[in-house]
């Protein structure tokens, strides 16, 4: 098992910058990818953007391509994810996930059907 909480949701207004916190505990050696994923009212859940644990390679929506950065700390077991020029499209419950599916060893995933252990998620809203 897997917990994982996150932190640093908040309001902002357009243009504002926002740093999304995941503490991982459990048996994190098991997964292969982490990733954050959204999710808007009335919208299906997105993958944002993931990176293979441990070893890094990280791939992004093109939504948020050169805007949003995802990071891990492997000594502390926590994923980050630095969003910049938000923009009012980008409010979501945001949620942070890890996969323990083997492909995620060699190509991370956006695909939020492939996550395994989710976070409780965090709300992000951005304002124009």
């Amino acid at each position: 098992q897997v917990q994982l909480v996150e932190s640093g949701g908040g309001s902002v207004q357009a243009g504002g910058s926002l740093r999304l916190s995941c503490a991982a505990s459990g048996d994190t050696y098991m997964s292969s990818c982490m990733g954050w994923l959204r999710q808007a009212p009335g919208k299906a859940r997105e993958g944002v953007a993931s990176i293979r644990s441990r070893v890094g390679g990280a791939i992004y929506a093109d939504s948020v391509k050169g805007r949003f950065t995802i990071s891990q700390d492997n000594a502390e077991n926590t994923l980050y994810l630095q969003m910049n020029s938000l923009k009012p499209e980008d409010t979501a419950t945001y949620y942070c996930a890890a996969t323990v599916a083997p492909h995620c060893q060699w190509v991370a995933s956006l695909i939020p059907n492939e996550y395994k252990y989710w976070g409780q998620g965090t709300q992000v809203t951005v304002s124009s």
